[in-house]
């Protein structure tokens, strides 16, 4: 896949799926700018994928505040001019069951995982109506569509990703723009290492393939929905989950 002359921002971009994702896309000759609240996380992962020959800056933040997200979108067009690809990968968990989960931990989930799309796609849309091309991407989960105990606030707000992914697709196509999501399963994240061993090893029995996937993996998904070959695919889910979900 090539992505030369293309910009793309990939939210979450200093760790795991976004920056497998942002490593990709650089590969592939996109300048690329990663956003995500640690600054010398974020940092560090630009610098990486200039040391590695791409073209990359940090542009630390949060997705959850509106002005944080539209100044990320703003420095990609300062920077490099113009905005092709907009990845959003920002996630966070805070997990517990219903009737003892606290508001601040359904806010803060919803907040960023489902606002944080809303936040960054209204921001970069703008751009790519004016230049009537451009792809987006939302990483949703294999919960949103089969549900997880003790997961209600992501789960929700995961779900909720596909139907904003659905709906943007329907009110964008016209202009040249597709809007899709990839749902991983399993991942070797920083995020699922921090499930209970117990937990892990339940959830590894119900993968056919037998393991959990790699962050790359998912890169990939997201990169051929990000390419000009996949520009008749919009308002769709791809699932990368070794058979967890099919």
């Amino acid at each position: 896949m090539t992505f030369t002359g293309r910009v793309a921002l990939v939210t979450g971009g200093s760790r795991g799926i976004g920056r497998a994702t942002a490593s990709l896309l650089a590969r592939g000759g996109a300048r690329v700018a990663l956003c995500a609240r640690n600054t010398p996380d974020v940092e560090a992962a630009a610098q990486a994928l200039r040391e590695a020959g791409g073209e990359a800056i940090a542009v630390p933040g949060d997705v959850a505040d509106p002005r944080q997200a539209a100044a990320a979108v703003q420095a990609c067009l300062e920077r490099f001019g113009r905005l092709d690809i907009l990845v959003n990968n920002a996630g966070i968990r805070h997990d517990g069951l219903l009737l003892r989960m606290r508001d601040e931990d359904w806010d803060r989930v919803m907040a960023v995982n489902l606002k944080g799309a809303f936040h960054c796609a209204r921001a970069a849309l703008r751009g790519m109506v004016r230049q009537r091309a451009g792809r987006i991407i939302n990483v949703t989960s294999v919960v949103a569509v089969s549900g997880n105990a003790g997961q209600a606030n992501y789960v929700a707000a995961k779900a909720g990703l596909i139907g904003f992914t659905k709906a943007v697709a329907l009110e964008v196509a016209s202009r040249g723009i597709t809007v899709n999501a990839v749902a991983p399963g399993f991942i070797e994240t920083d995020m699922t290492a921090g499930l209970e061993a117990d937990l892990q090893r339940r959830y590894l029995a119900q993968i056919p393939t037998g393991r959990f996937g790699r962050p790359e993996e998912v890169a990939w998904a997201i990169g051929f929905l990000a390419s000009e070959e996949a520009g008749y695919l919009t308002g769709q889910v791809l699932h990368v989950n070794g058979g967890l979900w099919m």
